[in-house]
């Protein structure tokens, strides 16, 4: 079975892009994906957290998962590195559009599954230093960051849960009953 892997990290972002690309190496490999896995969530969350974690468990020997980079699997080198020595022994093979690589379980993967995991935890480190470094210049040139104190967030965890809000309160059903499930 083939499995196209999509993953953002903030609901800012779109997965067409990912979708777009894998869906043309597969006409020009003449391949079909049989099941899409997408999901909004950081490449830093724990594997059990996400819905990868649940594919790779139900994935099967001789599969193929099909992402478009392997930062989309993890973001540091032992998280992207445990999932393909999980897919490399368990015979599944990882296919990266981007980078275009085959991953499977011969000595020439492993290395480079290895070079490429490394390679993506220091271009996430380096992002995280840049912007570490231009929040302190903004900072020593005087700017203000972050919210304005006092000022309250226009969006809580509630918003847009109104309606169900007002349903429960006409029910009388008070915090009290929550506690008891």
């Amino acid at each position: 079975m083939i499995y196209g892997y999509i993953r953002v990290s903030t609901d800012k972002q779109t997965v067409e892009n990912q979708r777009f690309e894998i869906n043309r190496f597969c006409e020009q490999n003449i391949c079909i994906v049989d099941k899409w896995i997408e999901e909004t969530i950081s490449g830093t969350k724990k594997l059990n957290e996400r819905k990868l974690g649940k594919l790779l468990l139900k994935m099967e020997r001789g599969d193929i998962l099909i992402c478009s980079e392997l930062s989309r699997l993890g973001r540091n080198l032992l998280m992207i590195m445990g999932i393909l020595n999980e897919c490399m022994n368990r015979d599944i093979q990882v296919w990266t559009i981007k980078d275009n690589y085959r991953l499977g379980s011969d000595i020439s993967s492993k290395v480079l599954a290895f070079a490429f995991g490394l390679s993506a935890e220091i271009e996430r480190n380096l992002i995280s230093q840049r912007t570490k470094e231009a929040l302190a210049r903004k900072k020593a040139e005087g700017v203000i960051l972050g919210r304005p104190k006092g000022r309250k967030s226009s969006k809580t965890k509630l918003t847009g849960k109104e309606i169900q809000i007002i349903e429960l309160l006409k029910k009388k059903f008070h915090f009290q009953q929550l506690e008891e499930f």
